[in-house]
């Protein structure tokens, strides 16, 4: 990494987007790795499961929009402190109303979404304090909070055993509040904030770029997401694994997929986002391909796994190299857009999986679905890289996009 890098910005306010971000995906993803515990409490089938770990995912993504607008008007700092407060207090009235029911738990879901609207927060918190060509690095770092979803899966299996899943819902109020005291000492508003209301929305949805970025974080965002709320539950139902080792194997692979964003967004920064994305995507295809057409033991399911999130974390890091090179003055809202489509793609991997395991008896046709969208999004990358080329080429006067690096 470039030393200058951090001369460049606030370190301590990227400290604070990191810490806020990696306790807030710890909890948006909590049901995944207590999915066992709950389902045989509620004894939920393979549908079910899926679609409970699914609905923080798409909760988050919805809110990930509001978000996005009000750290435009209000900024990152404020909307994070809210945030999390309402995180808290949702997770601790949880606790004191004890549900015991299927439907009871949706509340808790959409409360646990909230969390993962962090997303929206914590990364224009970063990227407000760093110059362009260090975008893809800070924002790498703070995105690698995406490592909170390997805490849960490490510990909160084991916790449920010990204490019951409820009360690792309360549990999670603890870390919460650690990070809350140490956000407020921490944190800053930055100086480089765009203002835009949701007025100015509409003209960037009606940009192909936009549509092409969310397009692309679905995939890669939604593949770590779907498969970091899931892994848990497939690796105990697939190999019969003990919850416990279960969470264990899910953590290392959600472990590296959180900590090689940084390097994805290095990389970005150094050979393009979009050449970045080609080979990625195209890495993934296979991979996951591989998965869906079945690996018999975990001695092979699991270097699969590795490094198809491997894979994903990367591309994460190198979509959010793209998006305030492209849209420079609506990271705000862009980030919560894109964001958006990452939870939108994490439910439909969730759900989806649980679904073909309901349906077919096997979790390959989910797998192998996937694998088919990785694919069209391979050739969507290909188109946009031709277009930006040409636009690079020639600038067309008065265009406020910027043109991704090649």
């Amino acid at each position: 990494m470039d030393r200058q890098f951090f001369k460049a910005g606030n370190p301590r306010t990227l400290l604070a987007a990191f810490l806020y971000f990696d306790a807030s995906f710890m909890v948006w993803v909590l049901l995944g790795p207590l999915g066992i515990a709950i389902a045989h409490d509620l004894h939920l089938n393979a549908g079910q499961k899926g679609f409970l770990v699914a609905i923080p995912v798409l909760a988050g993504a919805l809110f990930r929009v509001a978000a996005g607008a009000l750290v435009d008007h209000f900024g990152p700092r404020r909307v994070a402190i809210l945030m999390q407060l309402l995180v808290i207090a949702g997770l601790a009235a949880t606790w004191v109303a004890a549900p015991h029911t299927y439907s009871g738990l949706f509340p808790l879901a959409l409360v646990l979404g909230v969390a993962g609207a962090s997303f929206a927060v914590a990364l224009p918190l970063a990227s407000g304090w760093y110059p362009p060509h260090y975008q893809g690095t800070a924002l790498g770092i703070a995105g690698a909070g995406n490592s909170g979803t390997a805490l849960a899966a490490l510990f909160a299996p084991g916790l449920a055993i010990l204490y019951g899943w409820l009360n690792v819902v309360g549990l999670a109020t603890l870390p919460l509040a650690a990070v809350l005291v140490a956000f407020l000492f921490l944190a800053k508003e930055p100086p480089r904030r765009p203002s835009a209301g949701l007025v100015a929305w509409l003209p960037v949805l009606k940009k192909p770029d936009c549509w092409a970025l969310m397009f692309f974080y679905s995939v890669t965002f939604g593949g770590f997401v779907g498969l970091a709320s899931f892994l848990t539950i497939y690796f105990n139902d697939q190999y019969g694994l003990p919850p416990a080792v279960a969470g264990g194997c899910t953590a290392l692979v959600v472990f590296v997929g959180s900590f090689v964003r940084p390097l994805g967004g290095a990389l970005a920064d150094r050979i393009g986002g979009d050449r970045a994305l080609f080979l990625l995507y195209a890495a993934a295809v296979a991979v996951f391909a591989l998965i869906g057409y079945g690996l018999p033991t975990i001695w092979l399911a699991f270097p699969a796994f590795f490094l198809g999130m491997l894979l994903l974390g990367l591309g994460n890091g190198a979509v959010f190299q793209i998006v305030p090179t492209r849209f420079p003055h609506q990271v705000g809202i862009l980030t919560g857009l894109v964001g958006m489509s990452g939870g939108v793609g994490g439910f439909y991997l969730a759900s989806s999986l649980g679904a073909a395991r309901q349906s077919t008896g096997s979790y390959g046709p989910g797998f192998l679905a996937f694998a088919g969208i990785a694919l069209l999004a391979l050739g969507c990358v290909s188109v946009c890289r031709r277009r930006w080329k040409a636009a690079s080429a020639a600038p067309l006067p008065g265009d406020t996009e910027l043109p991704a690096a090649l």
